[in-house]
C-alpha cells in the first residue's frame, strides 16, 4: 500500500499508522512495561498522539481492566498477609506526605490547589487520587493539568530507576514489592516496575497499592472540609472490589485457578499498553506546563518518601 501525498495509508495518516504499530506491539511479549513507556514518551515528543482527546478515558479504563486481571493471579491468604504487612506504613506515609505537603508548599509559596494534589497524589495512588479529589476541591484545569503532569513524570522515573535501586539494596522480592507500593505514585507504575522484579513482588505490590488507594475515600473527605466544600460528591474506586472478588474466585474455585495464567497474561499485555498511552500522553505541552516549583515540591515529597521507607523496610520490616 502506497503514500499519497497528504501523507496517509488508505484512511490513516502516518502518525496514526506509527500510533496503531507500537500500540499492537505492546500487546505481545515483545514490549516490556518500561519500554512501553518509552516508546509513548518518544511518540508523544517526536510524532504526536492522534488520539490525544480519548487517551485520559482509555488509560482509565485499561488500568482498571488489567488490575482486575491481575487478581485473577492471587490468593485471598496471601494477599491479606500483603495487605497487613503495609497498613501501619500506610497510614504513617499518607498522613507524613500530607502534612510535609502542606509545609513545603507555604515554603515555596506553590497554588494551593495545585499543591493539595499534588501531595495526594503522592500520599495515595497518583492520577486515581488526582482524579477524585480536583472536583471536591473545585480544582480548574491548569490545576488538575500540573498536578497530574508532575505525578505522571515522576511515575514514569520509577519505572527505570526502582528495580534498579532494589537490586543494589538487594531487596527480597516482598521488601520491594511493598516500597513500590509506597513511594511509586501510581498504580500502573507500581505493577510494573514490580512485575519487572518478580512474581511475589506484583503480589505484595498490587495488593498493599490497592488497599491504600481506598484511602481516597476519607481523603476527599478532609479535603471537603479544608476547601470548605461540603456538597461535592465522593468518588468511590468500585474497581477495588472487582480485584478482590477476582482474587475470591481464583482462590476457591480450581476451574478458574488452572486457566487464570491465560487472564493474567492478558491483564499484563493490557497493562503495558496502559503505560504506552500514559507515556504518549505526556506532550511537550504538558511537561512545560507544569512549571518549576510544582515540579520541585512533587520532586521533594517523593524522595522522602521513597528514602524515608526504604530505610524503614530494609532496617525495621524484616
Amino acid at each position: 500500500m502506497k503514500y499519497s501525498k497528504n501523507n496517509t495509508v488508505g484512511k490513516l495518516n502516518f502518525r496514526e499508522v506509527v500510533f496503531i504499530i507500537i500500540a499492537i506491539l505492546c500487546l505481545s511479549p515483545l514490549i516490556s512495561p518500561p519500554i512501553a513507556l518509552l516508546l509513548g514518551l518518544i511518540i508523544a515528543q517526536f510524532v504526536g498522539h492522534p488520539y490525544l482527546h480519548l487517551n485520559h478515558k482509555a488509560t482509565h479504563i485499561l488500568l482498571q481492566v488489567s488490575v482486575v486481571g491481575l487478581g485473577f493471579g492471587m490468593n485471598v491468604s496471601s494477599a491479606v498477609n500483603a495487605g497487613k504487612q503495609g497498613f501501619l506504613f500506610t497510614i504513617f506515609s499518607i498522613t507524613g506526605t500530607l502534612v510535609l505537603g502542606l509545609l513545603v508548599s507555604k515554603v515555596l509559596k506553590t497554588e494551593k490547589k495545585s499543591s493539595f494534589l499534588i501531595a495526594t497524589g503522592t500520599a495515595i495512588c497518583g492520577g486515581s487520587a488526582i482524579a477524585a479529589v480536583s472536583p471536591v476541591i473545585k480544582a480548574e484545569e491548569k490545576q488538575i493539568s500540573v498536578a497530574l503532569g508532575t505525578v505522571f513524570i515522576l511515575n514514569s522515573i520509577a519505572l527505570f530507576i526502582f528495580p534498579f535501586i532494589g537490586h543494589i539494596f538487594d531487596l527480597s522480592q516482598t521488601q520491594f514489592g511493598l516500597w513500590c507500593a509506597i513511594a511509586i505514585h501510581d498504580t500502573s507504575s507500581v505493577v510494573g516496575a514490580a512485575s519487572k522484579y518478580g512474581a511475589q513482588a506484583l503480589e505484595v505490590a498490587t495488593t498493599v497499592k490497592l488497599a491504600r488507594a481506598l484511602w481516597i475515600i476519607p481523603i476527599t473527605f478532609l479535603a471537603a472540609f479544608l476547601f470548605k466544600n461540603k456538597k461535592s460528591k465522593i468518588k468511590i474506586p468500585y474497581f477495588i472490589g472487582l480485584f478482590v472478588l477476582a482474587m475470591i474466585v481464583n482462590t476457591f474455585f480450581p476451574i478458574v485457578q488452572h486457566n487464570s495464567h491465560y487472564i493474567v497474561l492478558i491483564a499484563k499485555a493490557v497493562l503495558t499498553l496502559t503505560l504506552f498511552l500514559i507515556g504518549s500522553g505526556l506532550s511537550k505541552k504538558v511537561l512545560t506546563s507544569v512549571g518549576i516549583k510544582p515540579l520541585l515540591l512533587g520532586v521533594i515529597l517523593w524522595i522522602v518518601i521513597s528514602s524515608v521507607s526504604l530505610w524503614t523496610i530494609i532496617n525495621i520490616a524484616q
